[in-house]
């Protein structure tokens, strides 16, 4: 860890032993390097059972291609508790200059294909998310490995779009702040998975790309829900949560735009769903817990005449995912009402008074209190009272009593697009979307649509 017991606020000096040089013909990706510890008696071998470490770097594009998949890398970050502490063991800072630990890049599989899937998939319903709890223990893969990283989500979208026929150029999170000019000339911005922390100036440069025509599909859950910023020069990410009106140094002065708490507090006065069209603070968990626990993991189609649906045969009613679970672990959605039988947003939380609600399916806050915990304790972070519901209404409307707890007690999962300014925004709404991709038609689909609507691919 260097000279210090902090690695995982200051990160590692630690000098270059290797280096790997690139060539400016290689494609922007992500590539994924693999140390492997040598076998044998002659001190040579590649035998895929000795002890391994896995690296990444990414290759930014020299020029657009029309897609840009810019990776979640401040969540990365933000679960990784490599040095001893990450935001969910008790630090505020958190730095990049450190080692992903085992899990965020590779998991190994077990013969029946449970490669570490962090919802409940199972059937019947596995709430206490016992065989997650079998594969980590087994597997020595650490606690929140399945929360972040790669391997989960990112990973096989890129899989499905190369085998597709898509080109995908990759960046990071920190390059839509330090490096905005990467959106230049792109038309489709893509977010997969869990990309749950932002910053100001990421969020300041993605806006202005869209409003000026830039197309973002959001193929993610529990997006844009924390406020962070970079120090440094983005070698640390801050974030102080929970705490954020209590020891964030910017609550004590008069801007507190800039506060590391949740998007949606009124502190900030910013909710993401300005900027995506939804919010987790009226979406929350689905086969999480005691969160939905035995729902089907499938939307419910409200819209089929969208475009993003066309070609899928979907009608009203019909459900979307069914055996690959795409609405499963975190979702996002919005304050909604019915009108004429098809959800509408009611726009009080933020939600563009333009977007199209194509689907739903319920989700909730996980509740946690004196009397009851819907959480699985060896998952969380902490069981101890208040839970995401009754801290979120808490932040939200000044306390948790029983009618502000109310309003947000029963959310949705929500699937939809708008227009802002010259651009657009489509939002899958779940964390879980890209396991559909590949085994369900119609998500393939949907998915093909909106990459060939957004880039103009005539694919």
């Amino acid at each position: 860890m260097g000279d210090n017991d902090a690695a995982w606020a200051q990160g590692c000096d630690w000098p270059v032993t290797v280096a790997i040089p690139t060539e400016t013909s290689w494609p922007s990706g992500f590539y994924h390097i693999v140390f492997r510890s040598e076998g044998g008696e002659a001190g040579g071998g590649t035998r895929s059972d000795l002890p391994r470490a896995d690296a990444f770097f990414v290759l930014r594009p020299r020029s657009p291609s029309g897609m840009l998949l810019v990776l979640s890398t401040n969540t990365y970050n933000a679960y990784n508790q490599w040095g001893g502490r990450c935001l969910y063991s008790g630090a505020t800072h958190v730095s990049f200059a450190r080692p992903l630990e085992r899990g965020y890049l590779h998991r190994s599989s077990w013969p029946d294909g449970f490669d570490g899937r962090l919802a409940n998939v199972a059937t019947p319903s596995d709430p206490e998310h016992q065989t997650l709890q079998r594969y980590q223990s087994e597997g020595q893969w650490p606690l929140w490995s399945s929360s972040s990283g790669w391997h989960n989500w990112e990973r096989r979208f890129m899989r499905w779009a190369e085998s597709t026929g898509f080109e995908v150029q990759v960046a990071v999170n920190a390059d839509l702040e330090f490096r905005p000019e990467i959106l230049d000339g792109q038309r489709a911005l893509l977010t997969v998975g869990h990309d749950e922390y932002w910053s100001a100036a990421m969020r300041d440069n993605v806006d202005d790309w869209v409003g000026s025509g830039g197309n973002w599909a959001i193929f993610s859950g529990n997006t844009c829900f924390w406020q962070v910023r970079y120090q440094d020069e983005g070698r640390t990410m801050v974030c102080y949560k929970d705490r954020a009106r209590t020891y964030d140094p910017i609550a004590g002065s008069g801007d507190t735009s800039t506060l590391t708490s949740i998007w949606s507090d009124p502190f900030v006065g910013r909710p993401e769903n300005l900027s995506i069209g939804l919010t987790f603070t009226r979406g929350g968990y689905y086969r999480m817990g005691q969160a939905v626990a035995d729902g089907p993991g499938t939307y419910t189609i409200h819209r089929p005449d969208h475009w993003a649906l066309a070609g899928t045969g979907l009608e009203a009613g019909d459900e979307l995912g069914a055996n690959s679970f795409i609405v499963a672990y975190e979702a996002d959605g919005c304050d909604l009402t019915w009108v004429a039988g098809r959800p509408e947003p009611t726009g009080i939380d933020g939600t563009p008074g333009n977007l199209e609600i194509v689907a739903t399916a319920p989700a909730r806050l996980v509740s946690i209190t004196d009397d009851h915990c819907e959480a699985p304790e060896p998952l969380w972070a902490s069981v101890e009272p208040p839970g995401d519901l009754e801290s979120t209404a808490a932040v939200l409307f000044g306390d948790a009593s029983p009618d502000n707890v109310a309003k947000i007690a029963n959310g949705h999962a929500v699937m939809g697009s708008f227009t802002k300014g010259e651009g657009a925004v489509f939002n899958a709404g779940t964390t879980d979307w890209a396991y559909g991709l590949g085994i369900d038609p119609a998500v393939d689909r949907i998915t093909s649509n909106v990459l060939r609507r957004f880039s103009g691919s005539a694919k």
